[in-house]
């Protein structure tokens, strides 16, 4: 796989730096972790034994979580250039990753050989959740269509081994993010189905059987990537600006802080719909694609992109 500067994958404009950094519950500060002018890291995930997984330059990297060390590459074999779409499978082995041929792969968290899970059926598959237990994956499907705007997309759930696929939403409205709740009980996503026009992304909730699905946030902004905390007390979502189509890059964006009582599951609408501000950032597209929580749920980890003297 290549690393160099033909290497597949977003790259940094001239003057523009990547920072991964982590957000800390109990004082709400932010520190950065790792910087770079060179390389353009997305979408940590955080391990159970303390590291942080991003892509970047089509492929995989780990480092610790305090920034100890420089990322360092994960040498997946025999799959296409990786996007930022990657989940860590709850048996703390396994990595499963969206690739740019449009399938969805399996691969061992420490290296090694990929398999392919999603079967050739004409659509273009990006991975988002995996279940509690592990038996099953969650990910967006879309039609290829030729349209550059995200338009549509249907929330899809099948076994790890790609078997027993089905339907989660049938709304041809535009959907994305897919993500379970700690208990299982529900998946989280984002959608476009609650407005007639365009740019209007709001945070949503449907049953793994597709059934009572629910609009959660309602609000000017536009709505992405809800994460739950593993320690089911918090959860995280993206907010763009009013208007914004699809998830763009280097735009001004909020991170969103929800907190309530009871489990994530038990969260209404009013609940959601207080989320408050914690972080405003430059960035978007790859700041937070996936769930970046720390195991315990203190702290969790994102990516800006700043230009110039980043604050």
């Amino acid at each position: 796989m290549p690393l160099d500067d033909e290497a597949p994958g977003r790259v940094l404009a001239p003057g523009q730096t990547c920072r991964i950094r982590i957000w800390h519950r109990a004082d709400r500060s932010v520190t950065t972790v790792h910087e770079s002018a060179e390389r353009l890291y997305e979408a940590p995930n955080w391990t159970t034994d303390g590291r942080l997984v991003l892509n970047g330059d089509g492929v995989l990297w780990a480092m610790p979580s305090d920034g100890a060390a420089a990322p360092e590459h994960v040498a997946i074999e025999g799959v296409p250039p990786l996007n930022n779409d990657h989940v860590l499978d709850p048996d703390g082995v396994t990595v499963h990753v969206s690739a740019n041929d449009f399938h969805i792969w399996s691969a061992p968290l420490a290296g090694g050989a990929a398999t392919r899970v999603t079967a050739d059926d004409g659509g273009l598959h990006f991975l988002h959740g995996v279940s509690p237990d592990g038996s099953e994956l969650a990910y967006v499907r879309l039609d290829p269509s030729g349209d550059a705007v995200w338009s549509s997309g249907t929330i899809r759930v099948m076994g790890v081994d790609g078997s027993s696929d089905r339907a989660v939403t049938t709304d041809p409205s535009a959907a994305d993010g897919p993500e379970w709740t700690p208990d299982g009980a529900w998946i989280l996503f984002n959608t476009e189905q609650f407005e007639s026009t365009p740019g209007h992304a709001q945070i949503a909730r449907v049953r793994p059987d597709g059934t009572g699905i629910e609009q959660l946030t309602v609000d000017e902004h536009v709505n992405w990537f809800p994460h739950p905390a593993p320690t089911d007390d918090a959860a995280v979502y993206l907010s763009f600006p009013p208007g914004t189509e699809g998830h763009p890059a280097d735009e001004r964006v909020r991170l969103r802080l929800v907190t309530g009582d009871g489990s994530v599951s038990a969260w209404g609408p009013e609940v959601w719909q207080a989320a408050e501000t914690i972080v405003e950032l430059d960035g978007g597209q790859g700041t937070l694609n996936v769930n970046g929580w720390a195991p315990d749920g203190s702290a969790f980890a994102f990516v800006d992109y700043p230009t110039g003297d980043p604050a």
